[in-house]
């Protein structure tokens, strides 16, 4: 998350809007989309850990997306040429104001993010640190409430209790087996700012190409962390060769790839429709860090990781309509 990082949050967001330009998309488009950002952003938390002993948060989070920008730029470039191939136009850059946004959103999410994250994972293990971090749609619903007016229902209220439980046991449960607070706080930190850059960039996505869109703001993240770049060339001369392909990887798949079809996504579809697949990332992290890391929460960790998610879910998932001719009302989703 990992950079990373994290899966598509499911709250209480206003539902996309398809552009003219991206199109509501293929439903089987934007599952394997949805798909592959889980499974890069889950390998994002062991990627990070693995490569934590040798890089510290800052050096790690320019060396990722460095890589990141690079890798959109060709993204991008090849993007434009099949446009012009196909006698459409390149996609329209954003200015002004709309440029403004997507570099605060680019350094509060592939900066800001990405140096909590790193730095969480300097104390906790992989699949601690994404449960934590799965801890953002509740802090999405909360912003809501506080700057869209959306309140806080006794739903929201109940689970946010419950999560916080959660985030309790996995705070006096950390891999060490000690009370980490160091580690659980930087997690949080971690979310908030993924909570916050997700409203951001669905506010931004219905105006711009998501593509384009990764590609500024991971710029926008490197330039931000450029301070670092004396200590990442220290740090890499001295690191092991894996180490430093641990590095590319982070920078090509989680960061560009994974960035990339999460944008694809949020442009196709509202944050409700994939509220369920955010669930996957901590358990896919937590067994790809047994297999890969001999690494394993302690089991009063894991039960609070649940506990979390299970107060996610209460706080987030739209309820089911009662019947037919139910009072009750669904939340308005866009095509897929």
């Amino acid at each position: 998350m990992a950079t990373t990082t994290a899966p598509l949050p499911p709250g209480p967001t206003p539902p996309a809007t398809p552009s003219a330009r991206t199109g509501p998309g293929r439903p089987g488009l934007v599952v394997a989309a949805m798909s592959t950002t889980i499974l890069l952003w889950a390998s994002a938390f062991i990627g990070i850990r693995a490569v934590a002993h040798d890089l510290d948060p800052g050096p790690l989070t320019l060396g990722r997306v460095a890589v990141g920008t690079l890798t959109l730029t060709v993204l991008v470039g090849i993007a434009r040429h099949r446009r012009r191939t196909h006698g459409r136009p390149a996609a329209r850059l954003p200015r002004g104001r709309a440029l403004a946004l997507v570099a605060v959103w680019g350094v509060a999410w592939f900066g800001g993010y990405n140096m909590a994250l790193n730095a969480a994972e300097q104390h906790l293990d992989a699949g601690t640190t994404s449960m934590l971090i799965n801890l953002a749609p509740v802090l999405i619903a909360v912003l809501a409430g506080l700057l869209l007016g959306e309140g806080f229902p006794r739903r929201l209220l109940t689970g946010m209790a419950v999560a916080l439980a959660g985030v309790v046991l996995i705070a006096v449960a950390t891999s060490n087996g000690r009370f980490d607070a160091a580690g659980v706080a930087l997690a949080l930190v971690a979310a908030l700012l993924y909570a916050g850059s997700a409203v951001l960039q669905k506010r931004i996505l219905p105006g711009l190409d998501a593509l384009t869109m990764t590609w500024l703001g991971c710029a926008a993240g490197t330039l931000a962390a450029l301070p670092f770049l004396p200590a990442l060339l220290d740090q890499l001369a001295a690191a092991p060769a894996p180490v430093v392909a641990g590095v590319v990887y982070l920078g090509v798949f989680p960061t560009a790839i994974a960035f990339s079809t999460w944008g694809y996504v949020l442009a196709r579809t509202d944050a409700g429709r994939t509220a369920a697949s955010a669930y996957a990332i901590p358990p896919l992290t937590v067994l790809l860090s047994w297999i890969l890391l001999d690494e394993v929460p302690p089991p009063v960790a894991l039960a609070g990781g649940a506990l979390a998610l299970a107060g996610v879910a209460v706080a987030t998932l739209p309820r089911r309509a009662r019947r037919a001719g139910s009072s009750g009302t669904r939340r308005p989703t866009a095509p897929a």
